[in-house]
């Protein structure tokens, strides 16, 4: 099928202004992270009785409350969430037109399939937003976001064209949406297990991450935050790798061969089970459940990239 030029070209055209408007929604972010007060609060010792003993409550670390009515910073946080929507619907409609374009799923490479992935994390950021009180640790979801989808639009980015003979296949859709979607999911818990570690490390010692510690989500509601959305992308990656399995039992006559990339996927399954397995059997939660979370997500990461990229085999784009 040949491609559709035009159609190709406002593909292109969406994905820039999705970028240029979640760098606008980055820096919307930042500044509600950056000018929310957050104090050390206490209430003054109280005499009880005549030469009672004082009584004080312990320091409070917090949002100050606000004079009825929105501030400059919350103002600023209500503008980025617009503006994450409004670059959502432009991602997709970049993703979609690419797709008729070329008359088939829109993530046949590697510029495609980083775009898709993204768009996954930017979408399920915004649906946990409306979940947790947690807009104001966009700023760390977006940053990585508008990072990859530069890279992707210069560094990797194909011009719009058919995929290769073996890749025609209804695999493409079903195994690869799968990685795409558990890849994008994954993001999220990977940055809130990072936040976590700085939230702690605060509640530890409040000298260390002073300015930016108190301005995070509670150190528990991160954690929680972090499993749920592994619950959530596990089993997807999981029905991906064997998805995949069962693709290449087609295409090559065998079910796993041991390729750079099934290795890594193989070794981020593995730390992600045993990440949700230690949560449910050992009670494992805090530092450690965040640290192993973190670890998994910098080996999809590292499969994304570095696999793909670099190291050549059946699944890689290296040279």
């Amino acid at each position: 099928m040949p491609v559709n030029e035009t159609l190709a070209t406002y593909s292109d055209w969406c994905f820039r202004a999705a970028t240029l408007i979640y760098v606008f929604a980055m820096i919307g972010y930042a500044v509600e992270q950056a000018f929310t007060r957050t104090a050390k609060r206490s209430e003054a010792a109280v005499l009880v009785g005549a030469g009672g003993p004082e009584v004080a409550e312990a320091p409070k670390y917090g949002r100050i409350e606000q004079a009825p009515g929105p501030d400059r910073a919350e103002r600023s946080g209500r503008v980025a969430v617009a503006l994450t929507v409004l670059g959502a619907l432009l991602h997709l409609s970049s993703l979609v037109l690419r797709g008729v374009a070329t008359g088939r799923a829109p993530w046949g490479n590697m510029y495609e399939y980083g775009a898709a992935t993204m768009f996954i994390a930017v979408a399920a950021w915004l649906v946990l937003m409306r979940k947790f009180d947690v807009r104001r640790m966009g700023v760390f979801v977006l940053t990585p976001v508008v990072i990859l989808m530069f890279l992707g639009g210069t560094v990797l980015y194909t011009e719009a064209a058919p995929v290769q003979p073996a890749l025609r296949s209804y695999w493409l859709v079903v195994h690869v949406s799968a990685a795409i979607v558990s890849s994008g999911l994954f993001l999220v818990p990977g940055v809130v297990s990072l936040l976590y570690l700085v939230k702690s490390a605060h509640e530890a010692n409040p000298a260390r991450f002073a300015k930016l510690g108190p301005k995070l989500a509670p150190a528990d509601e991160l954690d929680r935050l972090a499993y749920r959305t592994t619950i959530f992308a596990f089993p997807v990656y999981t029905f991906g790798i064997i998805c995949g399995a069962i693709w290449a039992e087609a295409a090559w006559g065998r079910f796993w061969g041991w390729d750079p990339k099934e290795t890594v996927a193989f070794v981020a399954w593995v730390i992600y089970a045993g990440y949700l397995h230690s949560r449910a059997t050992a009670g494992w939660r805090g530092t450690r459940a965040a640290v192993v979370n973190s670890v998994g997500f910098a080996v999809i990461v590292f499969n994304l990239f570095f696999i793909n990229l670099v190291i050549s085999g059946l699944h890689s784009y290296a040279s």
